[in-house]
């Protein structure tokens, strides 16, 4: 795996934990305005051109698993 593969991985591990967190928050305080926000931005980040750069693993089906993992903790 060459430094940018690993970057890659690096930057979408880190939005995957930043969003179950942001998820896990939400489920515990429905009305924290600080993890709605954060969800929407890495949403974002999920469906962005860039996302699609840095791998070929579907944004949408991404978001789909994270949020039925949390729903079923």
């Amino acid at each position: 795996m060459d430094s940018y593969e690993k970057l890659a991985n690096a930057i979408i591990l880190q939005a995957v934990k930043d969003y179950r967190m942001a998820l896990q928050i939400l489920k515990r305080c429905p009305n924290n305005v600080d993890a709605l926000a954060d969800i929407r931005e890495i949403e974002r980040f999920f469906r962005s051109r860039w996302y699609d750069e840095l791998t070929s693993v579907d944004g949408e089906m991404l978001i789909r698993k994270l949020n039925e993992e949390v729903d079923d903790l």
